[in-house]
């Protein structure tokens, strides 16, 4: 037999997952009964005294709440029982009393939002999914939603980028991130804008004698367009970080790339970078760089990592911090999958997001000084 806290948790789990469609008028998923369990008779009897105050338990919680706790008729020795066996709720909006703070501000947000929707776009018929997906957008986010959504039903946008689009306060990144939802709110599969221009790859020549001929230290690569190094490299360097690309020291056959900007599936397209004889990558000691090393290894890109192990965080753990780049709070997590770590990679990521970890959960790898990155990729490179 449940505890009310398990089944609490049962009713928050339903209410999250069919919240949206109510909101949009649609009564899925209610009234519902949540099952409590059952005990075996030989069970009920043997540990009455414990089952009796899980009975008394759930009588209590259920005053006072609007629920309706269906019981069973139970024979326990001699005496017959009303035991509990399902909790009824007959609305989301009573789920959401049940469940408390934020659900039913967030219900009735909702409807306000689905109402809307209907009435501005009223060939929408997937209104709860754009509930939804803009649950968490501000009123002034899904109103510029609205308002992208209004210009590219009454416009071409043939041969406009992002940030070409003439909507006020609208920009690129936005239009970006939420163009999904204008899709889903117009029905389309494309906006009609010029697509993102190909990722550039930018790098800094190491090789000593390069520079000293006189060769450019600095150069780029657009991603499916003409483009051969300066030499061959034998050595290709990713860094996370791109004043560590550029600062770089003299390395022989050595070519450091900016890590920022472009992902695995790109470079893996760079047959300079994938064929080099010492493909290394050196990120932050962070959750976020074992995900981007994971991603380049997923995509083809066989990058051994550098001076993101154990022994390093070890020794500079004292100048790392608890906020990202954007300055947010590191907290423990739930670790993913990543396959394409290895086990002392994957130790190390874990570690990071343990509630247990005590030390800081980011070490930037611009604390570790340029010299000893310079003999972390010599002994890499044998």
């Amino acid at each position: 037999m449940k505890k009310p806290d398990k089944v609490l948790a049962d009713i928050r789990r339903r209410l999250g997952n069919t919240w949206a469609a109510n909101a949009a008028s649609d009564a899925e998923g209610w009234p519902h009964r949540f099952a409590i369990g059952t005990l075996q008779k030989t069970d009920l009897e043997s540990g009455w005294e414990s089952s009796f105050a899980l009975i008394l338990a759930w009588r209590d919680w259920a005053q006072g709440r609007p629920v309706t706790l269906l019981t069973e008729r139970r024979k326990v020795h001699t005496t017959v029982q009303d035991v509990p066996s399902h909790v009824e709720i007959a609305s989301i909006d009573d789920a959401a009393m049940v469940v408390g703070a934020p659900w039913p501000a967030t219900l009735e947000r909702g409807r306000h939002r689905a109402a809307i929707l209907a009435a501005r776009f009223p060939k929408l018929v997937e209104r709860g999914r754009i509930v939804s997906a803009t649950a968490d957008y501000t009123d002034t986010d899904f109103e510029l939603l609205l308002s992208a959504a209004d210009w590219f039903s009454h416009n071409d946008a043939t041969g406009l980028t992002p940030r070409q689009v003439p909507v006020p306060g609208l920009h690129a990144k936005w239009l970006n991130s939420h163009h999904r939802q204008i899709l889903a709110i117009l029905g389309r599969d494309t906006l009609g804008m010029l697509p993102p221009h190909p990722p550039r790859v930018h790098l800094t020549y190491l090789d000593p004698e390069h520079l000293a001929a006189g060769g450019r230290r600095h150069d780029c690569a657009t991603i499916d367009d003409a483009f051969t190094p300066a030499y061959t490299p034998r050595i290709v360097l990713i860094s996370e970080n791109k004043d560590t690309a550029i600062h770089f020291p003299p390395v022989p056959g050595a070519i450091a790339v900016e890590g920022d900007g472009f992902g695995g599936k790109a470079a893996a397209g760079l047959q300079w970078i994938t064929g080099a004889t010492h493909l290394l990558y050196w990120g932050d000691i962070d959750t976020a760089a074992f995900e981007i090393l994971n991603g380049f290894r997923a995509d083809g890109v066989p990058a051994a990592s550098i001076l993101m192990d154990a022994a390093t965080y070890e020794r500079y753990e004292e100048f790392g911090t608890n906020t990202d780049r954007k300055n947010r709070p590191l907290l423990p997590g739930e670790p993913k999958t990543l396959a394409h770590l290895d086990a002392a990679e994957d130790e190390m990521y874990r570690r990071l997001l343990s509630p247990d970890h005590h030390g800081h959960r980011r070490v930037e790898q611009e604390r570790i000084p340029l010299d000893v990155a310079l003999k972390a990729v010599v002994l890499a490179a044998g």
